[in-house]
């Protein structure tokens, strides 16, 4: 099972060379992606509904990391993880993406997600209701922009007549590999993706969704060898035997990759290399 690197938007800083010798870290340890997260506004409390981020956590810009990170290290992969798919323009993501693709030499997967905020969808001027069907329909557009020389493409979102996307990424196509739990998710997933990212357990709940899976595997006819499974580990606590017996578990189940999600205070950079040195020494095979 490969280990995945969560890259600490939020508590990374605003350095450079801090965030440049993290992702050298991550590459020198032998993880295999860093994923990089997604927010572009901040949001307070209102109407009953309370975000998961204080309103002034400050995530760095997927895109424009990525390509920062691509730059300073020579082998990692690097990830979204998950890029909010349905509030951005579809164009425009596939415009970035091949770019940071292209300079990374084929390094980038596209990790997309519908997310849980529709503050910032409201603030971004993006429908929330319709954002599982448009991301459905993006994922199909994205393709085609990576692969075809001249796109034409009607749909309930898209209205393309014979546009191109130039310069054209290395990988044709990026791998797309989708975020969440819902089961509407996973069988998007299934169907649409070329892996998934669930937030999960492996207890009960997570081995039911597991299943899940792969009967719509079947259901669509694809074949689970080249479909990845990757399970990300949230923890509260810096207790690195439980991430070893919960990667464990998560292994014994299938999972191809696993990425530990921490969620409480790490100072310094140092600390963070730190997290990523005992995850990777109580995780490996």
């Amino acid at each position: 099972m490969l280990l995945n690197a969560w890259f600490p938007s939020v508590q990374i800083g605003n350095d450079p060379a801090a965030i440049r010798d993290w992702a050298q870290a991550a590459e020198d340890l032998g993880y295999e992606y860093i994923e990089v997260p997604d927010h572009v506004f901040g949001a307070t409390a209102r109407n009953g509904w309370t975000p998961r981020y204080d309103a002034f956590a400050p995530f760095h810009e997927t895109f424009t990391t990525m390509a920062y990170l691509a730059a300073t290290t020579k082998t990692i992969r690097i990830s979204s993880g998950v890029l909010i798919l349905p509030q951005r323009q579809t164009g425009l993501v596939a415009k970035q993406a091949a770019e940071v693709d292209l300079l990374s030499e084929g390094r980038l997967r596209l990790g997309v997600g519908v997310g849980w905020n529709h503050v910032e969808y409201e603030a971004l001027d993006c429908e929330w209701k319709t954002r599982g069907i448009k991301q459905a329909e993006q994922i199909e557009v994205l393709r085609k922009l990576w692969t075809e020389e001249l796109v034409t493409f009607e749909g309930h979102f898209h209205k393309y007549n014979e546009v191109t996307i130039v310069p054209s990424p290395k990988q044709r196509p990026i791998p797309i590999w989708i975020g969440g739990s819902a089961d509407s998710v996973i069988k998007r997933a299934a169907k649409l993706g070329d892996g998934w990212m669930p937030i999960l357990s492996p207890d009960d709940e997570g081995k039911a969704a597991v299943e899940k899976l792969y009967t719509y595997l079947e259901a669509f006819g694809r074949k689970r060898e080249e479909f990845g499974i990757e399970a990300w580990m949230r923890f509260s606590e810096d207790k690195p035997e439980s991430w070893g017996i919960t990667a464990d578990k998560w292994r014994s189940m299938g999972a191809d990759m696993a990425m530990l999600y921490p969620m409480w205070e790490i100072k310094g950079v140092d600390g963070q290399i730190e997290i990523l040195r005992k995850f990777k020494e109580v995780a490996d095979d």
